[in-house]
């Protein structure tokens, strides 16, 4: 693959997460206008090499990116041993 191809790919992938983002902020602020109140809860995940240090609101939140934290290492792992592999 060419650099050009990979470099608008990965800024098409900024853009859509920047476009997903808005258009959740912009979802809530809505929500907030028609009273439905609830109960609010979060929680993320910061990946320093293989390592995740997860934090959140409540147990399920945390349960819940923990699941998805694991997931993406794994994918991580199994594409930098296919990435050496192709390019030895």
């Amino acid at each position: 693959m060419s650099d050009q191809f990979l470099s608008s790919i990965g800024l098409t992938l900024v853009f859509v997460g920047l476009a997903i983002a808005f258009v959740a902020v912009v979802l809530l602020f809505l929500r907030g206008f028609k009273g439905k109140g609830g109960k609010v809860r979060g929680g993320g995940v910061v990946i320093i090499g293989p390592i995740p240090i997860i934090f959140g609101t409540d147990k399920e939140s945390v349960k819940f990116i923990l699941v998805l934290s694991i997931i993406l290492v794994a994918l991580l792992v199994i594409l930098m041993v296919l990435w050496s592999n192709i390019f030895r």
